[in-house]
């Protein structure tokens, strides 16, 4: 399996808060069965973003913990002003392996008024913005026919793996099961923040995904997507089930 989103990098953010904590999460994520994980330090106003730092990090991890796994770098995009300029200016910093996927994590207290115009010009960029665990973000999952026009315009959507467990509660793991029904999901990833509460271990999500959709669609969103996401291909998936507006004029950037 390949892991998109982790915050296994330590004392960068609120995830890992050492190198020690590091090498257990990945030995976690070894023994579920991930064989590529990528490091995904929030870049927001909280946690300012060190690019320069999370590769020394990475580099460190990988030495440390050897080829039982491959580690590759991201971050945890937040939508402000600057971050926003600066990745239509230079998407490499912040970008999967300075590719094409940008993982984005929304507010849960409110959604940009110029999102799809900030969405339209990494677009336009050849960004695919990957948006990031909706089911656990109400202002989302209220709008679903944004989300519906996003997909079709050429953005990704990411489930969290502890959704379908109920780890997030049963909202979470309703609005998740909501999302994959209406083929609204391209990623399953972790969003690992320690050894406990949120480890990198996404065994059981693969498991309750190939049960209840099947093993094709398991190993689209735990393998084949999240492999393309590390390179510069594009992923093509189905259209989204409609959910009550109709297409607009955002479509027309989809690639």
């Amino acid at each position: 399996m390949v892991d998109i989103h982790s915050h296994i990098c330590y004392d960068v953010d609120d995830g890992s808060r050492s190198i020690e904590e590091s090498l257990a999460m990945l030995q976690i994520a070894i023994e579920g069965g991930t064989t590529d994980i990528v490091a995904t330090p929030h870049s927001d106003l909280k946690f300012h973003f060190k690019p320069e730092l999370v590769r020394e990090r990475i580099a460190t991890m990988q030495e440390r913990i050897g080829d039982k796994i491959r580690i590759h770098r991201g971050c945890d995009f937040h939508l402000f002003f600057d971050n926003i300029r600066n990745c239509l200016e230079d998407r490499t910093n912040y970008t999967i392996n300075g590719k094409r996927y940008l993982m984005v994590e929304f507010s849960e207290a409110s959604i940009p008024k110029t999102i799809d115009e900030v969405f339209s010009s990494f677009l336009q960029k050849e960004i695919t913005p990957v948006i990031t665990h909706p089911e656990r973000n109400a202002l989302l999952m209220a709008r679903l026919p944004d989300m519906v026009k996003w997909i079709r315009a050429g953005c990704l959507v990411q489930v969290t793996g502890a959704s379908f467990t109920g780890r997030f509660g049963k909202s979470a793991e309703a609005n998740a099961r909501r999302l994959m029904d209406r083929k609204m999901v391209h990623f399953v990833a972790s969003d690992a923040h320690d050894t406990e509460w949120r480890p990198p271990d996404l065994s059981v999500p693969r498991k309750i995904v190939a049960d209840e959709w099947g093993e094709g669609m398991a190993q689209r969103l735990f393998e084949t997507f999240p492999r393309i996401a590390l390179t510069e291909q594009y992923i093509d998936c189905e259209d989204p089930e409609e959910v009550s507006e109709k297409k607009s004029w955002f479509s027309f950037f989809k690639k």
